[in-house]
Parts: structure tokens; sequence; C-alpha cells
């Protein structure tokens, strides 16, 4: 791959790629082994989790369960390459297989230790409602219509921490805030944030902010306020070779206004920056997208739902490989996911909350496989001998 580092305009940075596909371009990347280890047990785990909602949707039988059957038809969408019933046996502390002799064939259904883990999810969750009102007013706040389609808050439910009812509990619960109504497509719904005449709309702050406060006011910092004042935190794969100029192209980046991701664009006068600030709006508000995830990661492809509504005419995914001391693109698990690198230290997130840490749980246990089992089983062997 040949990449042009440009700066029209008075100067930002942005890759141009040259007779390159898309692909290519990802493939081209520097590795990050700390983010491909972790990404390596989470591809695993959401497949877990997909089983686990299934089950849990089926409230009807006591405790929930699910028919292998059923889950084997599913077994090309879930992507288990070895079949539904080979999966489970993998994760005997997350599920339990019975057989139902009235109903002649064999169930899955959660573990104890999975159940309350599942619970504590939940528990984190209902606790963290009003965060989540914010969370979700934050979203619409950066539309540039102050709303998004239904069904891309759907798509990203789970990254935002919203409950599974959030519908009921967050949207209807909270009509001074929310607003739901139809789309202009049939069976579609438009997600709205209220804007009530003669009262001040919602005044919000980026996450970035806090970072350059606190870079601004340490003991030991000689950095100027104003090279600080539209920058970003970066931190670079190991190995990834930064030469002069590539450095130099940054540090120009990082100085060029923009408009932030809560600031209206209606009205703003075009700046010298012209489009290198569009880009860099554009990565303010990728950057803001991923500070208001639970695990600050999300699939590219969930968040190129809500493109449109941001005001994004760039390919999202080239925006996340234009900047990778900002983000980190893996392709494990059949899938593009893209982490925000500040908020990651060896493979866990830096300031964690309780929804992250239930899931993590759920994770140790994809970790433990069968080995703990093996181990428990040898054990009993041991001393019935």
């Amino acid at each position: 791959m040949r990449s042009l580092l440009l700066h029209p305009c008075g100067g930002s940075i942005i890759t141009v790629r040259s007779k390159t596909t898309s692909g290519q371009y990802v493939a081209s990347r520097s590795r990050d082994p700390v983010f491909e280890k972790l990404m390596d047990k989470y591809k695993n785990l959401l497949k877990v989790i997909a089983i686990q909602d299934l089950i849990l949707a089926n409230p009807t039988v006591e405790p929930p369960s699910v028919s292998i059957e059923f889950l084997s038809r599913l077994s090309q969408k879930l992507h288990l390459n070895r079949g539904a019933a080979s999966f489970l046996r993998k994760y005997p502390h997350i599920f339990h297989v019975l057989y139902d002799p009235v109903k002649s064939q064999p169930f899955c259904r959660l573990t104890d230790a999975a159940m309350e883990i599942s619970r504590q999810e939940a528990l984190a969750i209902n606790a963290s409602l009003p965060v989540v009102v914010d969370r979700l007013a934050r979203l619409l706040s950066m539309s540039i219509s102050k709303s998004v389609p239904l069904r891309a808050v759907f798509k990203v439910w789970r990254e935002l921490g919203l409950p599974d009812d959030f519908e009921d509990s967050v949207i209807s619960k909270n009509p001074h805030v929310f607003k739901l109504s139809d789309g202009h497509e049939p069976n579609t719904h438009i997600l709205e944030l209220v804007q009530e005449e003669g009262k001040e709309s919602l005044s919000f702050e980026a996450a970035v902010e806090k970072w350059r406060v606190v870079e601004c006011c340490e003991e030991d910092c000689s950095v100027d306020r104003t090279e600080v004042q539209f920058s970003f935190k970066h931190s670079y794969p190991p190995g990834m070779r930064l030469g002069k100029n590539f450095k130099a192209k940054v540090k120009e980046w990082q100085k060029l206004p923009y408009v932030g991701p809560y600031e209206d664009m209606v009205g703003k006068k075009k700046n010298k920056s012209g489009v290198m600030g569009v880009e860099k709006r554009a990565v303010a508000i990728v950057h803001e997208f991923l500070s208001l995830t639970v695990e600050k990661m999300v699939e590219v492809e969930k968040i190129s739902h809500f493109r449109k509504c941001f005001g994004i005419d760039l390919n999202i995914r080239d925006l996340f490989l234009d900047h990778p001391g900002m983000f980190y693109i893996s392709t494990k698990g059949k899938r593009h996911t893209v982490f925000l690198r500040e908020a990651y230290e060896r493979g866990r997130l830096i300031d964690p909350n309780p929804v992250y840490e239930a899931r993590r749980k759920l994770l140790d246990l994809v970790l433990l496989g069968r080995h703990a089992a093996l181990s428990d089983t040898r054990d009993t062997d041991m001393s019935e001998e």
C-alpha cells in the first residue's frame, strides 16, 4: 500500500490511499498483540452471549431453556462451525445440557453460575439507569436532527448498556427527554430528543475534554494549553514505525480547530481548515461514540448505521484506520471491531464500570472452557477410588 499524507488548507493529517482496496488497507494496518489477544477471547464470548440471549428470551419455561434442535438450525447464523452440541460441550460452566423425556429431545439451559452473572449484569444496568438516560441523550445530541432511527439503537443496545426492555424502562419513562415518532417507511420509528420551546437545550461536554483538563493541570506539564485545546490522546501499536514526517503531520492535525460533536453545525461558517476540519469533527464524533459504550468497543458495521445521522460523509472504517493512534481495528471472529485505544491498558479497561465487570466474569467462565470441569471430574474419581 502506498500512502500520501496531504495537508491542504493550513494543515491537517489524512491518509489518502492510492490503488488499494479497503480490504488491503485493513490488512496492511499495524497489529497490536494486546488487542488481538483480547479479541481472540471475545470472539467466543460473543457466541456464548448470543446463545444466552436465546435461552433467556424463553421465560415461559422455568428455568429458561431452548432445544438443541433449535440451536442447530441457527448454527450457521451463530457461526458455530462444528455445530451447536459441540460448542455447548466446550463450556460446561455456562451451559447445562439435559434430556427432556416428555418432549423426547435434549435441551440447553444456563448453569447456576451463568445465571448469577446474568442477574448481576441486569442489576448493574438497572442501578445505572440515570447514566443510561444521559448516554442515550448524548447519542441523540450528536445527530444533526437530534434524532436517530430506533432500529439503529437496537443495533447497539448492549454496547450502550441499555436494558433489554429500554423502550419501556428508558424511553417511555422519560417523556421529558425522549419521544418516539413514526418514520417515513412503514413499521419504522424515530427516536427524538425532546426540545421544549423556551427551555435551554441539553448541554454536554465531550469525554476528551476531561483528558485535556488533566493534561493541562499536571504539575510537570510543559505543554502549552493552546496545543492541547484541540488535541486527542494518541498511543500507537508496538513496532509501528513513526517517521519524522508522520509525527509532524500528526502534530499539525492536533492543533487543527474543529466543531465539537455536541456543537450545532447549523450557522457555522466554514473556517480555513475546510475539509480537514470536517474530517476532524467526524473523528471527534466516533471518539465520543466509543466513549459512551460500556466496553469502549463496537463493531464497525453497527456504528456505520449512525453515519448519516451524524453527518459523516466518510467511510467509517477508513476513518478508524486513518488514526491508528486513537483507534484499533481487529478482524477476528469474522467481524471488524474497533477499540478506543486510550481506554485500555494490558487488555482491560482503565476505568471499569459495574456492567463491564459483570461481563468480564462471563468471559472468565468462557476462558475456563472444560479444563476446570475435567479437573473436578478427576478429583471426584480419585476420591471414589
